[in-house]
This record gives C-alpha cells, structure tokens and sequence, in this order.
C-alpha cells in the first residue's frame, strides 16, 4: 500500500553517463549528499537533503548508454499493474512493465498520450521522498508541458483519482491536477516558444532558498539557464540545464510577487 495518496509525485530520479560529475554537481547546487552505491541495484544512488531521501541518481541501464540524461518524476499508486493497465486502456505507453526492486517496492515507466514519460512507484520499505515541500534541496513541484492538452487532460484523471483545475488566464493555458482537494501536478501548454524537436517532458522542481544564487552555481559548473530568474505568487523560480543535458528547475518559495491567479474546476 503506497503510503502517498494515489496520484502524488514520489519520487524523482535521474542516469548519467558520469555519475560522479552528476553528484558533484548537484552537490554544489542543490546541497545534496549520496549515500551508498547499490551494486546490485544498478549502482542506484540515492541523494539527500539536510539528511533526508530527495531523489537519486544511476548509470544508464544495459542498453540505454546513448539516451539523454533527464529527470523522471514517480506518481504513486497502490497497485502498480491496475495502474499500468489504466495507462493501456486510455491511450498511454507502458515503456517498463510493473518491475519488483527488492523490497523497495514496484515500478514501472509509462508514456503520456502527449508523449511525457513518467514513472509508477508502489511503495514499500522506500515509501518515496521524506524531504518537506518547499525545504531546501527537496522536491518541490512538477508540470506536464505537452503539444496535446485534450489527451493529456482527459488521460491523468482517468488513470488517477485527479480533478482539474484551469487557470483563468486567457493568455496561458495552465490547468493543475489535485488529489483530495491538494494540487499534486501542473499542466502547461507548449507554444511556439518551445522548438518544435524537443519533446513532451515532466518538469520536476526542487526547492532552494537563492533562485538567484543556484542559477549563478549551474552556470558556473557548465549547466545552462533555460529562462527566468523569474518571480511569480509560488515563488521566484528559473528552469536550468545541468552539464548533462538533464532539465530541473529550481524554486525559492520564500520570495513571491503578485496575487495567486484564480483558478476554476473543469468539469
């Protein structure tokens, strides 16, 4: 039984081709420490906040050496298989079929209808992040940026407990999926700001308390700024690259400008 409500992120993780140059780097930005490299888990290393599971890092898998490094957020569920069989039947991928790891718990990795890949955590002794929302070096927040704002829409509720929300902005169309009245995960619209080659994603954001000062750490250790700082009602956040191509973004909850945009149910 997933400790975590059906639906809410979980759980983040990352492979790199250097793992090393990874930590370091995260180290630096985000103030991560590692723990032990599990050999018989793929080298699977998990990182920590302030003492506290945040997320983790990996080689590739046999097979997956060339694949870009990025960030792939874990939605919990409470039966890996009726999760991954509600994926089939309303027009998403199974890419990896519901996989014991230990006695950690079940996984598998699913396609979006609008092609965002994103993982299935069935928690058992690792029940998922134990950092705090909005603490620094922790999880924070995650959007689906999509092309396909029908199928994402009518796909996440149907296999989620979800009800939507959408932003009352008709400059931006933003939409947020809540589980039990709490918003778990965002939706954003890709225009043409965004080239037409890069794909559907789930931006994961992880929490820090100088926007400002984590930006300047990624591109002096060779990251890039994708957009922002900017401020915004959540916080002032920038969406950032590190050295190996793997996209975050970066909040400080602490600082926030304007008033909370007014949101109304989708029915």
């Amino acid at each position: 039984m997933a400790v975590q409500p059906e639906g809410t992120p979980c759980w983040a993780d990352a492979m790199f081709a250097d793992v090393e140059g990874a930590k370091s780097f995260y180290a630096d930005v985000l103030g991560w420490t590692f723990g032990e490299s599990l050999a018989e888990f793929g080298h699977y290393t998990q990182a920590y906040a302030n003492g506290k599971a945040a997320a983790a890092v990996s080689p590739p898998m046999p097979g997956e050496e060339g694949n870009p490094s990025s960030w792939c957020l874990y939605l919990a569920s409470q039966d890996t298989a009726a999760t991954v069989a509600k994926v089939r039947e309303n027009g998403g991928e199974v890419l990896v079929e519901p996989m014991e790891v230990g006695a950690f718990g079940t996984m598998a990795l699913a396609r979006d209808p609008g092609g965002a890949v994103f993982g299935i955590w069935q928690g058992n002794t690792h029940e998922g992040f134990e950092t705090e929302m909005g603490a620094p070096g922790g999880y924070c927040w995650s959007e689906v940026f999509t092309r396909d704002a029908k199928a994402v829409d009518a796909f996440y509720p149907a296999v989620f407990p979800y009800t939507e929300q959408k932003m009352d902005e008709a400059s931006m169309d933003f939409a947020v999926f809540q589980v039990q009245a709490q918003p778990v995960l965002g939706r954003m619209v890709m225009d043409s700001d965004f080239p037409p080659e890069v794909p559907s994603y789930l931006n994961v954001y992880f929490a820090v308390p100088d926007c400002d000062a984590a930006v300047a750490r990624t591109t002096e250790r060779g990251g890039v700024l994708h957009f922002g700082p900017t401020d915004s009602p959540f916080g002032r956040f920038a969406v950032l690259g590190d050295p190996q191509g793997a996209a975050f973004s970066v909040i400080d909850v602490t600082t926030t400008k304007g008033e909370m945009p007014p949101m109304s149910p989708v029915t």
